[in-house]
């Protein structure tokens, strides 16, 4: 990982901060240099830091790995340092965090709207918008918010969950932030709620998830990297980037999943989170590195992928002098 003192009391500044001066988020909001914006042609690579408040603190097979707060900003700030890392999707305290560590100067803002469906709630489908607001989104100057939408026929909370989705979407849309919906369809196995990854399933949760709200103008689909790929990113024409997940299998499995379907029609990029900043490796900037080299084919040998140009042909640093 980066360099950087270990400290116990390294993040005591934040505390003092959020004692003493609060407004100091919203000042650091507003003096960041934002991020040229998503264009087709360049892939986004977004970091996703939003389990912890959902109380998925496990990965893979460490219940507490995500726990540490510490540990967890010190592997963001790894993340985030990379030159082809475009943003990040995270929930308020850890976005405010970074705000206040300068870490996101810029980067491309998502926040984390509904974390209410917590992991093993006995009404976990019923997942409320616990998180970022439209309006909340707006202020920090943020590119949009991001909603977990799952969709469990057996459960009568989906038909809620669904319109509060739908209420977002259009919030969101009234301020031209994108709404970036992660849909699966779900079912209750042995008392807890698992997704079905099966293609047909994913390809049934895309339909159900495009059609909600009054507008797809600013819509983009979080899916899951599954078989048969190119069947499902044909089922939408809207933006479509790829998660993670927990990660299983080896890391030459997963990159080697992610490269086969970036080179699909429609791909804006990766939205990473657990197995980027928990690697099985331990070396955050390696994985990183490994998975940037995946974004629109190109490789690490010397490119500087923080000079791609925007979408007016100007680079990131052109963008920044000027």
């Amino acid at each position: 990982m980066k360099d950087c003192d270990d400290s116990p009391g390294r993040y005591e500044h934040l505390t003092r901060t959020r004692l003493e001066d609060p407004l100091a988020i919203s000042r650091a909001a507003a003096e960041r240099r934002p991020h040229p914006g998503p264009q087709l042609g360049r892939q986004n690579f977004i970091v996703a830091a939003d389990h912890p408040a959902r109380g998925a603190l496990a990965v893979g097979k460490r219940d507490m790995a995500m726990a540490d707060r510490h540990d967890l900003l010190d592997r963001l700030q790894t993340a985030l340092a990379h030159p082809a890392v475009d943003g990040v999707l995270a929930t308020p305290d850890i976005m405010d965090d970074l705000l206040l560590l300068g870490a996101l100067d810029g980067k491309l803002l998502f926040g984390s709207m509904n974390r209410g469906g917590l992991a093993g709630l006995v009404n976990e489908p019923d997942d409320r918008f616990t998180g970022h607001t439209a309006a909340a989104l707006q202020a920090l100057g943020a590119t949009g918010g991001k909603m977990l939408t799952r969709i469990c026929l057996g459960d009568p909370a989906t038909v809620s969950m669904l319109e509060s989705t739908a209420k977002a979407i259009d919030s969101l849309a009234e301020r031209r932030l994108v709404a970036m919906v992660e849909p699966f369809l779900s079912v209750w196995d042995h008392g807890r709620l698992r997704n079905d990854l099966t293609p047909d399933a994913v390809i049934t949760s895309m339909a159900i998830a495009s059609g909600l709200g009054s507008t797809s103008a600013y819509t983009w689909l979080k899916l899951p990297v599954v078989p048969e790929m190119e069947r499902i990113l044909a089922a939408t024409t809207m933006p479509a980037v790829l998660l993670g997940g927990d990660p299983s299998g080896s890391p030459q499995e997963t990159f080697d999943r992610w490269q086969t379907a970036l080179k699909l029609p429609g791909v804006q990029g990766l939205t990473v989170g657990r197995t980027l900043l928990y690697p099985k490796s331990g070396d955050v900037g390696e994985a990183v590195a490994t998975a940037a080299s995946l974004l629109n084919g190109v490789k690490l040998n010397g490119v500087n992928l923080n000079n791609r140009p925007d979408r007016n042909g100007r680079t990131e640093q052109e963008v920044s002098a000027s």
